[in-house]
């Protein structure tokens, strides 16, 4: 009988995790095991200096999501004072401004995600499941063609300091180096040695932190020892509602991301797509269109200025909010990785997490690049700046546990994608749902997103029924000539009753699985 299976961004990343399993881990420690080592592996979009999120099926039934995101700092100094740049991205036609400098950071808490899981969930000793990650430091892995082409996206960032331009580029023209050539972060092999041997702490009131502390202080961040000293992993009760026939756990508030797609589900679930719907066509468009454009102004309405209230959820979700937010819809029928395991004994994991755009500084001779989440304007819906003291960060991160209530199978699955996640996740739920399509098919099937009142249309769709798309006055489409990033990568395992497993990566950014 095979041992489990995992679906992550890189094949090293799944690498370390399939190596977990086969050595006797659970679906637990494969996660922390992939998780660390995608801190080598794929440096452009994740960092140990970043945060997350881990939803976790036990064989026991238990659902659980631990949280370990970015907390805003316990005080606030002059904007005068402050390291805080503006870097304007890239995205085929779109563009994307981040901010980045120390004023960007907020506490990280990957680091003690890591320990904090392990402590309730791992099987191996720490040391045993942060090897392959060591390992992979000591010499760095080959860049992938999809690697580079985030080092090109991702360049302002990447190539703004001394430590990003050693990584990243080839002396002395300074230009990136291409794919295959060793990805090499100097420092880091120790840095990861250390902390598996001597642990959280080291990060968090140790040399690590104390030098995170000094440097914030003197050019221009906001976090403190106090900030670090501070941070806490929550554990969570996920967010759980119910899509047709399957049971559905995901990421509560203050997370953003897990109670949207709930709502654009929720609305969802009021119509017959199979029956109505014919998948492709302009109706189709249309009302994925309208789910998530009438999602994004339950968002405005209902949402994020009451984000830290106990009954937020109790609103969003109430039957006459979703009445109403049904109702133009029946009168008419818009950097991240995410890794998904489960095990032979039945544990499920699904693990977000980010380092955002990065924030360009680097923890000296650590080779950990620390987050910008302070600097992201979707994390910031109310300006930079403006957020509220020592509290968590929302999301919209969304690890997500399908459970079929008859049969017993389940699916863990996830994206990258910033504010792409929660329209990839819709989708590529409904095509599970609604359509019954094998999970490669449902991952890889053409996507949709809407920012604002642009309808951005995935490569894939037939061309004649994307032009021949009308939308509402005032709307816009972008129909795009590639499969592309932009709109998310979903990573997903199945366990299925008495067949064993089933797992899909994402095409669109060289997802890979590995079962052992």
């Amino acid at each position: 009988m095979k041992k489990g299976i995992i679906s992550a961004g890189h094949p090293q990343t799944a690498r370390a995790g399939a190596i977990i399993l086969e050595a006797g881990g659970n679906a637990f420690d494969a996660a922390i095991a992939a998780f660390l080592a995608s801190f080598v592996c794929e440096p452009t979009y994740v960092s140990a200096g970043g945060g997350g999120f881990m939803l976790a099926h036990t064989q026991a039934g238990k659902t659980t999501l631990f949280d370990f995101f970015a907390q805003t700092p316990l005080n606030k100094r002059p904007v005068s004072e402050l390291d805080f740049k503006k870097v304007t991205l890239h995205f085929g036609g779109n563009t994307q401004d981040f901010h980045i400098g120390l004023a960007a950071v907020a506490t990280p808490g990957n680091i003690a995600g890591a320990f904090h899981i392990h402590r309730k969930l791992g099987s191996l000793p720490f040391k045993v499941i942060a090897e392959p990650a060591i390992e992979l430091a000591k010499t760095g892995v080959p860049i992938t063609p999809f690697q580079r082409y985030t080092m090109n996206l991702l360049q302002p960032i990447m190539t703004a300091s001394a430590q990003g331009r050693a990584i990243f580029t080839t002396p002395p023209n300074g230009s990136l180096k291409p794919a295959g050539s060793p990805l090499f972060i100097e420092h880091l092999h120790d840095a990861l040695y250390s902390l598996a041997h001597e642990g959280e702490r080291l990060f968090y009131e140790g040399e690590m932190g104390k030098q995170i502390a000094a440097d914030c202080a003197a050019r221009g961040g906001y976090l403190t020892l106090d900030d670090l000293r501070s941070y806490r992993v929550i554990e969570r009760q996920p967010l759980q509602t119910t899509y047709r026939d399957m049971a559905l756990f995901t990421n509560p508030p203050p997370s953003s991301g897990g109670a949207l797609i709930a709502f654009a589900l929720l609305l969802m679930n009021k119509f017959d797509l199979y029956k109505s719907l014919p998948i492709g066509t302009t109706d189709y468009m249309h009302f994925f269109a309208d789910v998530f454009y009438l999602t994004n102004l339950a968002r405005k309405h209902l949402f994020d200025a009451h984000i830290y209230e106990p009954d937020v959820l109790q609103n969003l979700l109430s039957p006459d909010a979703l009445n109403q937010y049904a109702e133009p819809i029946s009168s008419r029928l818009g950097n991240t990785t995410h890794l998904s395991v489960a095990d032979a004994k039945g544990n499920t994991a699904g693990l977000t997490h980010s380092s955002g755009a990065g924030s360009n500084y680097y923890v000296p001779q650590t080779g950990i690049m620390l987050n910008n989440m302070l600097g992201e304007a979707d994390l910031n819906p109310h300006g930079f700046h403006r957020w509220h003291k020592n509290r968590r960060l929302s999301s919209m991160m969304s690890p997500t546990l399908l459970l079929h209530k008859q049969t017993g199978n389940q699916t863990m699955l996830g994206s990258s994608g910033s504010s792409r996640i929660r329209s990839a996740l819709v989708q590529v739920i409904s095509h599970l749902t609604d359509r019954g399509m094998p999970l490669a098919d449902a991952i890889n099937y053409p996507r949709l997103h809407l920012e604002n009142t642009l309808l951005n249309i995935e490569h894939g769709f037939n061309a004649d029924t994307a032009q021949q798309l009308t939308l509402p006055k005032g709307w816009q489409k972008s129909v795009w000539q590639q499969t592309n990033m932009y709109f998310g990568g979903v990573n997903a395992v199945s366990t299925l009753a008495n067949a064993g497993f089933a797992a899909a990566a994402d095409e669109r950014r060289s997802g890979v699985v590995i079962s052992v």
